[in-house]
């Protein structure tokens, strides 16, 4: 009786759902002008901003050369300056946060058994949060006001990626992601009359034309349809 090689995973449909950490690189838009470089495990990190960035996707591979899908990438610890000026020179805390939701595509022209090189392209929605907090003044009950206000700024990205994957087993799978980004976000809230700048003053400190990059690490699991 001969023996039977079972089929790689690869040959099957199949969806990979992706867990990633790593870097986000903003190298000309620092979050104040005395605050440059960020704040990353690795340290600063250039002369804009930096900051640890986690994501999820979700991809479809209908056979070995394409797939598509969906992700979201948010920096959950971001750069703060606790000196910000501001429009009225208040001493106030200032972080930008931001958070990314849109769709890509991946194709593969590098493949063996256990590793795949790809190149692929991202775009979507992205919503940047400018978080500004008074330090001067008393301590009042929230009723009668609060120190904290936040400014959001919503756009669109497109960008460039490319990355490799090693198979551990079929179904798990570890990888490296570069991307290269261009952020595009409006000056003024669109389709509205209302301000983009708080009370006092202070406005989204990211607008325009953005370069950004990252450098992730990611981990993947296989599920066979």
């Amino acid at each position: 009786m001969g023996t039977h090689e079972h089929p790689s995973l690869l040959d099957r449909p199949h969806t990979v759902a992706e867990l990633e950490g790593g870097i986000l690189i903003l190298p000309s838009a620092p979050v104040s002008a005395a605050n440059r470089g960020g704040a990353t495990p690795l340290g600063t990190v250039g002369n804009g901003d930096a900051t640890v960035e986690t994501g999820v996707h979700m991809l479809y591979r209908a056979g070995r050369e394409w797939g598509v899908g969906a992700g979201a990438l948010f920096a959950p610890r971001p750069t703060t300056d606790p000196n910000f000026g501001g429009a009225n020179h208040l001493q106030r805390t200032h972080a930008r946060s931001y958070l990314f939701l849109g769709g890509e595509l991946r194709y593969f022209p590098l493949r063996s058994r256990w590793f795949e090189g790809w190149l692929g392209l991202t775009a979507g929605a992205l919503i940047i949060a400018d978080r500004f907090a008074t330090n001067e003044g008393d301590a009042v009950p929230p009723l009668l006001g609060k120190k904290e206000v936040t400014v959001s700024t919503e756009g669109f990205a497109a960008g460039l990626q490319a990355g490799a994957d090693y198979l551990i087993t079929d179904s798990w799978v570890v990888g490296l992601a570069l991307r290269a980004d261009r952020w595009l976000l409006p000056t003024q809230k669109p389709f509205s009359q209302e301000s983009s700048c708080d009370a006092v003053g202070d406005c989204p400190t990211l607008t325009g034309n953005v370069a950004a990059f990252e450098m992730g690490v990611t981990v993947g699991y296989r599920i066979p349809l």
